[in-house]
């Protein structure tokens, strides 16, 4: 899929973050039906011959709806690959992922000459997650086509730094595809990112609150709950830091005002058998979550986000009187 085809299906410009063990086949067709790209790391389908059946489904079901439904054919949809030494199934993933000619491939945790290239031999395009410039640069110069800049706030593993630097550092020198990721979960904060020069937001959170996501009950309410004063960064719970939700530390517990440090040794993306649980007990979240208002189908709150991203630009016309 070329760079412009990857814009040119998208009825707002954002990407559904992959959210590990949450994102799974139904919350990806959904997204992606609804006009967004929809994603999930490829760790989600266990055991690895999973993942096969899993693109197999979302394959032809996307491209069934484009043929019931030319005219509003489906966003693209993607696969996040970590590549991270402890993943041990890297190779296999991939290959799968050549299977089936996955569209885009987000690649996080190490940038590999090897799977860029991979990538854009079956005619896809890779987008590389980075928290700072540097990491853009090497991103970059092994052959990404464009950047997920995660900024300070996001869900998962985040950066620390300002949406406003790391855009603005980027842009001085990249011109092309970047994505904004860090507390955005509304169509006013989706302009917001292009208006600093973002091409695309990137929304994760917000979908564990949904009706498709693999998240239980207690998880996606404590998300329709929390506000950003609920969001704690730490990095005892992989070694990398990220944000989480305050009361399943609490839960596990842990006190969230005094946590240790982590060690990256502990981070296990292959078996899942993190010695810390990160992700399964302990809850990922960003600190846009006070947007959040119900546990809704994907596709109402992505109608609600256009929406909003509508209302937004309006707005924003009449106050510039352009």
């Amino acid at each position: 899929m070329s760079l412009p085809s990857l814009f040119d299906r998208l009825r707002l410009p954002v990407i559904g973050a992959p959210l590990f063990i949450v994102s799974n086949p139904d919350l990806v067709i959904a997204q992606c039906k609804a006009g967004i790209v929809g994603s999930f790391p490829a760790l989600n389908a266990r055991p690895q011959s999973l993942l096969d059946e899993w693109l197999h489904r979302i394959t032809e079901e996307l491209a069934a709806w484009d043929r019931d439904h030319p005219e509003t054919p489906a966003a693209p949809f993607a696969v996040n690959q970590i590549v991270h030494r402890s993943n041990a199934r890297l190779q296999e993933d991939m290959a799968t992922c050549a299977k089936w000619k996955v569209p885009i491939v987000i690649t996080s945790l190490g940038a590999i000459v090897e799977v860029n290239q991979a990538v854009h031999g079956w005619g896809g395009i890779t987008l590389h997650d980075i928290i700072n410039d540097r990491f853009a640069h090497k991103a970059i110069e092994k052959g990404a086509d464009g950047l997920i800049a995660v900024a300070a706030g996001a869900g998962g593993h985040a950066g620390r730094l300002s949406p406003f630097a790391l855009v603005q550092e980027i842009r001085d020198w990249f011109d092309g595809p970047l994505i904004l990721s860090g507390s955005i979960a509304t169509g006013r904060a989706v302009l917001a990112a292009q208006a600093m020069g973002a091409d695309l937001a990137y929304i994760g959170s917000p979908f564990i609150a949904t009706r498709e996501a693999n998240a239980a009950e207690p998880y996606k309410q404590a998300i329709v709950e929390g506000r950003a004063d609920d969001v704690v960064y730490s990095s005892l719970f992989t070694g990398v830091h990220g944000n989480y939700l305050k009361a399943s530390i609490v839960a596990a517990g842990l006190d969230p005002d005094n946590l240790p440090d982590g060690d990256i040794s502990t981070m296990d993306f292959a078996t899942g058998t993190s010695k810390a649980k990160a992700w399964k007990d302990i809850w990922g979240s960003g600190q846009g979550i006070g947007a959040i208002r119900g546990v809704v189908p994907a596709s109402d709150y992505i109608a609600r986000l256009i929406e909003e991203y509508a209302e937004a630009k309006a707005e924003l016309k009449a106050k510039a009187r352009l």
